[in-house]
């Protein structure tokens, strides 16, 4: 089976992270974005992964080169030189996803993360014979988003209500899809929306089906988001693989820490925790919801909150860090400093407070 993700542009609601590495590569509990879901592609059996990317191919190819081996899966990637929306990459791609096998193929946004349940996918989709399948996850305030309206028994789509002002539903998209190569018949190569334009149509054929994600789901996309989707990742995997997450006096909640991290005495660890690869986290640190990725120093007494901390920064004594403050790559926060709010570019040095939340050019 094939499968193609769909990366797209700039990552600007990421920055400052995105402005070091595409947005897939972003690390998201200990290891890139796009790696839960090529990892999780892989599994089912998936040969060929295809990234619809319009924006640094070549920094996306030569990081995934490594992987390749690693898994042992084919990953390309299939550019486009003007944005074609959701749909018009499939088209663009045609050639790469369809093999003469006739099997269907998955399509997924590179935001979302989930348990990723594709098996159930696979076979829910033989068992109804429709053309489409796509995944779809309840929320509780639907009115943000476009509404998926389906039959409850079969599944079948019955229609789309974007952003309904009425309530006709809790069922939104989730960025899912498994789709049947005839679908790429429906798609002209221009830019073009699978959700506004495809599936509607598909739909009104009566061949698009839904299934309903089990377990959390998270557009991570944005750091708010992102630091929920961390809490929602970090509870699916004690429910699945608790050995991976770690234990101790020092640990409250969920706490997610690479082997080659150091941690020194004292320390306050959680709830909703990761700490990456290479990290130092000195004594009598407080660390809660909060992401420290590779290569970052945390002195003594530092309390970090509600952050993320980006790749080989460090974070002074006694420093207060909280309220969605994103360090990008190579910041220095000094002794003693507080940041609400901060989102601080790559490679500063942060002398002086920030007490309200700003860019820091």
């Amino acid at each position: 089976m094939k499968a193609l993700i769909l990366v797209g542009g700039f990552g600007t609601r990421l920055r400052p992270l995105t402005l070091s590495v595409p947005k897939p590569l972003v690390d998201f509990a200990n290891k890139p974005m796009i790696l839960h879901q090529i990892e999780a592609l892989k599994d089912v059996g998936v040969t060929e992964v295809v990234l619809a990317i319009n924006y640094q191919p070549e920094v996306m190819l030569n990081f995934l080169k490594e992987f390749e081996t690693k898994l042992g899966i084919k990953i390309t990637c299939s550019q486009e030189t003007e944005p074609l929306g959701t749909a018009g990459p499939l088209a663009l791609a045609r050639d790469q996803l369809i093999d003469g096998s006739g099997d269907p193929f998955f399509v997924l946004n590179s935001d979302v993360i989930s348990e990723y349940p594709f098996e159930e996918l696979i076979q829910f989709h033989k068992s109804h014979g429709g053309e489409g399948t796509i995944m779809v996850t309840k929320v509780d305030e639907p009115s943000k988003y476009g509404v998926v309206v389906m039959e409850e028994e079969t599944g079948k789509v019955e229609r789309f209500v974007e952003k309904p002002k009425m309530f006709v539903g809790n069922k939104i998209n989730a960025g899912i899809y498994l789709l049947n190569p005839s679908v790429l018949d429906r798609i002209q190569l221009r830019p073009t929306s699978i959700e506004k334009e495809v599936f509607p149509q598909i739909a009104a054929d009566q061949r698009l089906f839904a299934m309903v994600l089990p377990g959390f789901w998270m557009d991570i996309g944005q750091p708010r988001d992102y630091i929920t989707g961390l809490r929602l990742y970090l509870t699916s995997l004690r429910k699945k693989s608790p050995s991976k997450l770690s234990t101790g006096s020092h640990i409250v909640g969920n706490v997610l820490v690479h082997e080659s991290a150091v941690i020194g005495e004292g320390c306050l660890l959680g709830p909703d925790v990761a700490i990456g690869p290479g990290c130092v986290v000195e004594c009598g640190v407080r660390l809660s919801r909060c992401t420290v990725m590779r290569g970052v120093r945390i002195k003594k007494h530092a309390c970090i909150s509600n952050s993320i901390i980006g790749w080989h920064s460090t974070v002074g004594q006694w420093a207060r860090v909280e309220n969605m403050t994103i360090l990008g790559e190579d910041v220095h926060v000094c002794d003693e400093i507080y940041s609400n709010g901060g989102v601080v570019l790559p490679h500063k040095e942060i002398k002086s407070s920030i007490l309200k939340p700003e860019i820091v050019m």
